[in-house]
């Protein structure tokens, strides 16, 4: 019975140092002097920070994402326009040009009455031919129209007409021939379309 009364003393006092650490609430310090409550806070903070950090690392990392997608933006523009601009760098030059093409076509179609004359309209076809190869070689074509079915991207009507060896629809006359520089339209053709 002796080691049970021990048990049972050993119990009681426990207890009771237990109720007076619970009264006084004294708080438990470690080997080094810091309470658990004193612990416990800096890690918190430490917590607090770090999901800061991690935020703010997020939102940078989504922002670097952002430029680096404009930038690679930006250059993808910058060579469509560099190559669009090397592709149609001759249409100013073009454009001025195509006034003195539609005078020597004018000059061509006049009715030769002497042998002088016919030697001018000669020498003014060389050229014409000569301007229209260089223009060729720069990608400059002539839109075709005369038979060819209206086409409001390629030709610009200005009149209509009835003619029963057209059908509807259908280019009857050119007044002024259109221009395409490579894809795109420098010209319209200036055309009579039948009903």
């Amino acid at each position: 019975m002796t080691i049970e009364k021990n048990n049972t003393i050993n119990d009681e006092v426990e207890a009771d140092v237990e109720l007076t650490d619970e009264k006084t609430a004294e708080p438990v310090f470690d080997e080094n002097g810091a309470t658990a409550q004193t612990i416990v806070d800096p890690v918190e903070e430490q917590l607090e920070e770090i999901q800061q950090l991690q935020g703010k690392l997020e939102e940078a990392e989504n922002r670097y994402l952002r430029l680096q997608a404009d930038f690679d933006n930006f250059r993808r523009r910058t060579r469509l326009d560099q190559e669009a601009g090397e592709k149609y760098r001759a249409q100013n030059l073009i454009t001025d040009l195509l006034p003195a093409l539609d005078n020597f076509e004018r000059a061509m179609n006049l009715e030769a009455d002497n042998e002088q004359t016919k030697s001018v309209l000669q020498g003014m076809d060389m050229v014409y031919r000569n301007l229209l190869d260089a223009l060729k070689k720069e990608g400059v074509e002539q839109i075709e129209a005369v038979g060819k079915e209206f086409d409001p991207h390629q030709h610009q009507a200005v009149m209509q007409g009835e003619d029963e060896n057209f059908g509807s629809n259908i280019v009857t006359d050119e007044f002024q021939k259109g221009y395409i520089l490579k894809d795109r339209v420098i010209r319209p053709s200036m055309v009579k379309v039948n009903q």
